[in-house]
């Protein structure tokens, strides 16, 4: 079964991590043979060229200029007639939107993966006039907010595969990670790795450790790079935040970086406060992976991946409780490694790229046509 999945690709997070993985495991499933096809070259075309993947380029896509849409609806299609596909695979309304109407007439069938809870925003409403035959959703949370298709429709849900292989402890590599960041060795750090966007609760961290900055001997890195305009006035605001609560000393801009999971292996907690429902969440099952204590907020798609054994959750948005949770962990290495000792396997229970890829085959499956 050869399926064709139609992304972006201009930038880099979730998503892309997710279709990164398919190409490199693409060897678990041997059935399913994935396929590429972006509107822009950068990051992710590269890492899925460097798998040996096929990775088709179907032009630059700028809405306010329909005849680049023009265009690249007339490149796909000129790809799906020319090669074999069985399904095609969209990630996102936008590029539901971008490339649906290509897809309707002798098109091979169109599954859209939904990797977050649709809004009523312009993207949204648009990508809803392609109706896929399957909507596959990355966790029960999304499936159950998921009501806009028509009754011809299926709706399952499916947690995205991560690479469950836990990192390989290097103290050497952990010392020198911690002297780059300005970080001492016995220093308790504290882990946020995500895109730089206001829901994912980079203030209500801050406000919370504020509150600790009397508890010696913490520091809190922020990885995670600036990557459109909004974002690069956001990092300026949460750095003037922090020099305003007074523990600029002991925060960390990492800026975006290729080995994340070498940075959790060098951290002792993860922590992303989301003040809005995330959907999933692949970021935190990477956390577990590494052996780290998760703290998130208690709502949308965590609490279905962080459960008593392996993390604590909070109320979205709770300053205090949030301080409450970090200090616990800051204050008692007996819990971090209690709750980091179950992380691998809750990993392993519900993204191991040996269960997940082989479980996406078969929901592909049901809607190839003979």
């Amino acid at each position: 079964m050869r399926v064709l999945h139609l992304y972006s690709g201009n930038l880099f997070g979730g998503i892309e991590m997710l279709l990164a993985l398919l190409a490199r495991k693409r060897g678990l499933c041997p059935t399913m043979e994935p396929v590429f096809a972006l509107c822009y070259t950068g990051r992710l075309a590269d890492e899925l060229a460097a798998t040996g993947s096929d990775v088709h380029q179907l032009g630059t896509v700028r809405v306010a200029k329909p005849m680049t849409i023009l265009r690249a609806r007339r490149a796909l299609r000129r790809l799906v007639d020319t090669e074999r596909f069985d399904v095609v695979v969209s990630h996102g309304p936008w590029v539901s939107g971008v490339f649906g109407p290509a897809l309707r007439q002798g098109a091979p069938p169109l599954v859209e993966w939904l990797h977050s809870p649709r809004t009523d925003s312009w993207v949204d409403r648009w990508g809803r006039r392609t109706r896929p035959r399957l909507v596959v959703c990355n966790s029960r949370y999304t499936a159950s907010t998921e009501s806009s298709v028509t009754s011809d429709t299926r709706v399952e849900w499916l947690y995205p595969p991560v690479d469950v292989t836990p990192p390989v402890a290097d103290h050497d590599g952990r010392r020198t990670l911690r002297r780059d960041l300005h970080t001492p060795d016995d220093a308790v750090v504290v882990l946020q790795a995500s895109r730089m966007q206001s829901l994912k609760g980079h203030r209500v961290h801050l406000e919370a450790l504020a509150r600790l900055n009397e508890l010696p001997n913490w520091v809190l890195w922020f990885v995670g790079g600036a990557q459109r305009p909004f974002e690069v006035s956001y990092v300026d605001e949460l750095k003037a935040d922090a020099q305003r609560l007074g523990i600029a000393h002991r925060v960390r801009f990492a800026g975006e970086r290729c080995d994340v999971a070498r940075v959790m292996a060098a951290a002792d907690i993860y922590c992303q406060p989301n003040t809005a429902p995330e959907a999933f969440g692949m970021v935190f099952v990477e956390a577990l992976v590494a052996g780290l204590p998760v703290v998130a907020g208690d709502d949308g798609g965590p609490p279905e991946v962080v459960d008593s054994s392996c993390g604590l959750l909070v109320p979205p948005g709770d300053v205090d409780a949030l301080a409450v949770a970090l200090c616990l962990l800051i204050r008692d290495p007996a819990s971090r490694r209690r709750l980091g000792r179950h992380g691998p396997r809750r990993a392993r229970e519900l993204c191991d790229p040996a269960t997940q890829l082989p479980r996406l085959s078969e929901l592909l499956r049901q809607v190839v046509s003979p």
